[in-house]
């Protein structure tokens, strides 16, 4: 989608701190961070969120993308939390599929609210 600001980062028309990527999947810091480590997760297909008919592989991509983030993210050994908004009652802000990995630090149960 031409005017989805992760489509660009995906591609590269924006730039981003990509922390990994691969054929894909793309990685990169989350400009206004919850936690020390922050990264958002997407794939580089545009899918607007998980309500969308996304294909089990690309799921399944997403997740098995995550510990490889988190290792190169320095939080495999620490620990780090996995969230996925959809909508904007959940706090869904970008309308394009993402996970956000949380870490660097203990994090607070319950609740968590992010774009």
């Amino acid at each position: 989608m031409s005017d989805c600001v992760f489509c660009m980062i995906a591609s590269g028309a924006i730039p981003a701190t990509i922390v990994w990527q691969d054929e894909g999947i793309v990685a990169f810091a989350d400009l206004n961070p919850q936690a020390p480590v922050h990264i958002l997760i997407i794939p580089r297909e545009h899918y607007t969120g998980m309500a969308d008919d996304v294909p089990a592989d690309v799921l399944a991509a997403l997740l098995q993308a995550a510990p490889r983030v988190a290792e190169a993210a320095g939080v495999a050994d620490s620990g780090y939390r996995l969230v996925v908004n959809t909508g904007p009652d959940a706090g869904q802000t970008v309308p394009h599929l993402h996970m956000h990995l949380l870490g660097g630090a203990a994090l607070a149960e319950g609740m968590v609210r992010l774009a």
